[in-house]
C-alpha cells in the first residue's frame, strides 16, 4: 500500500491573483481525489487497463507525471523545456505514447512519489510567477492560470480513465467549470484541427453543474445551441465518451456539427470512444491523446483566453 498525500501549498510565497489562486486550488484538490483512487492500490493492480488503448493505470499516472514536469520546465527553464519542445517536433506522433511508456515501467511507487512532487513543485512555481509571466508550450504561451487550468483538465480526464479502469463512480464537482470553459474556448480549434472553416456565429452553450446552477456562455439569441448536462460536456469535449452517450442537445447545423468533433485537447484530431448505448449523463460514470498553425493558435488562445478570464 502506498500512502496518501496532501498538497499543501508553500509557506512564504507572495499572493497570486485570485483567479490563479482559484484554479491552482482546483488544480490541488483535483490532483488530490486522483492520488486518492491510486494510493491503495495493489501494484498488481497498476497494471489494469484503461479506456486508453494500449495504456494501463500506470501509464495515465506517467503521462500526468511527465507532462507535470515538461510544465514545470516551460514555468522555471524555458531553455530546457525547449529542448523537450524539439524532441516533441522529432516525433509528433509518438512522443506522448513513448513518454508514457517510459514511466509506466517505473515501479508503482516511485512513479506516485514523482507524480507527488513534481505537481508540487509546478504549484510552488505558478503560484511565483509574476502575473503578467507568460511560459512557452508546445502550443501559444501561456500565462500562469492558464497553464493550471489546462493541468487540471488532464488531470480531470486521465483521472475518469482511472476510475473507469477501477470500477469507481466518481462525484462529479464544481472544478468541472474549468473544463467546461477550455471546451467552450476551444471550439474553432476543433473545426480547424480537422481543416474545416469554423463558423463565424457565436454559439450559445448552457449547461447544468453538477450544484444544479446553469453556466452559460455566448449570445442568449444565438441560432446555434447547445444545452445539456456540464459532466456531459466535460466527458464530450475531452473525447471520454462518445455524443449518442451523453445528455446533450444541438440547435442548428453548426452546434450539431461541433458536437461530433469537439475537443478541447491540443494536437491532431482524437479517435474518440466508441458508443456503448449506456448513458452518462449526470453521474459519475466511467484516450490517450496529444494542426497547422491557426490550429494551434485557436487552441491556445482558447486556454489563454480561460486563464486570463
Amino acid at each position: 500500500m502506498l500512502a496518501a498525500h496532501t498538497d499543501v501549498p508553500p509557506r512564504g510565497v507572495r499572493a497570486v491573483s485570485e483567479v490563479v489562486r482559484a484554479v491552482l486550488d482546483d488544480l490541488a484538490e483535483e490532483s488530490r481525489e486522483l492520488d486518492a483512487l491510486v494510493a491503495e492500490l495493489a501494484e498488481s493492480d497498476w497494471a489494469a487497463g484503461t479506456p486508453a488503448e494500449g495504456w494501463t493505470v500506470a501509464h495515465q499516472i506517467a503521462h500526468l507525471a511527465w507532462t507535470d514536469r515538461a510544465a514545470l520546465l516551460a514555468a522555471t527553464d524555458p531553455d530546457a523545456f525547449g529542448a523537450e519542445l524539439e524532441k516533441a517536433l522529432a516525433a509528433p506522433d509518438s512522443f506522448v505514447d513513448m513518454a508514457a511508456e517510459e514511466g509506466a515501467r517505473t515501479a508503482p511507487a516511485e512513479l506516485l512519489a514523482g507524480w507527488r512532487a513534481g505537481r508540487q513543485a509546478l504549484q510552488d512555481a505558478l503560484r511565483a510567477a509574476p502575473a503578467d509571466a507568460k511560459f512557452p508550450w508546445f502550443g501559444p504561451p501561456m500565462g500562469a492560470a492558464s497553464m493550471a487550468t489546462g493541468r487540471l483538465m488532464e488531470t480531470w480526464a486521465h483521472g475518469q480513465d482511472v476510475a473507469d479502469a477501477l470500477g469507481v463512480l466518481r462525484v462529479p464537482t464544481g472544478r468541472l467549470r474549468h473544463v467546461v470553459r477550455i471546451g467552450v474556448r476551444a471550439r474553432n480549434f476543433s473545426f480547424l484541427v480537422r481543416g474545416i472553416e469554423p463558423p463565424t456565429t457565436e454559439f450559445r452553450v448552457e449547461l447544468r453543474s453538477p450544484e444544479g446552477e446553469l453556466w452559460t456562455y455566448g449570445p442568449q439569441d444565438s441560432a446555434q445551441r447547445v444545452t445539456g448536462d456540464a459532466y456531459a460536456f466535460c466527458l464530450l469535449v475531452t473525447q471520454r465518451a462518445h455524443r449518442s452517450d451523453l445528455d446533450l442537445r444541438a440547435e442548428g447545423p453548426d452546434a450539431d456539427r461541433w458536437l461530433d468533433i469537439a475537443q478541447a485537447f491540443a494536437g491532431p484530431p482524437g479517435k474518440g470512444r466508441a458508443a456503448t448505448g449506456e448513458g452518462r449523463a449526470a453521474t459519475g460514470e466511467g484516450q490517450a491523446s496529444t494542426g497547422e498553425s491557426r490550429a494551434a493558435t485557436e487552441q491556445g488562445r482558447a486556454s489563454t483566453e480561460e486563464g486570463e478570464r
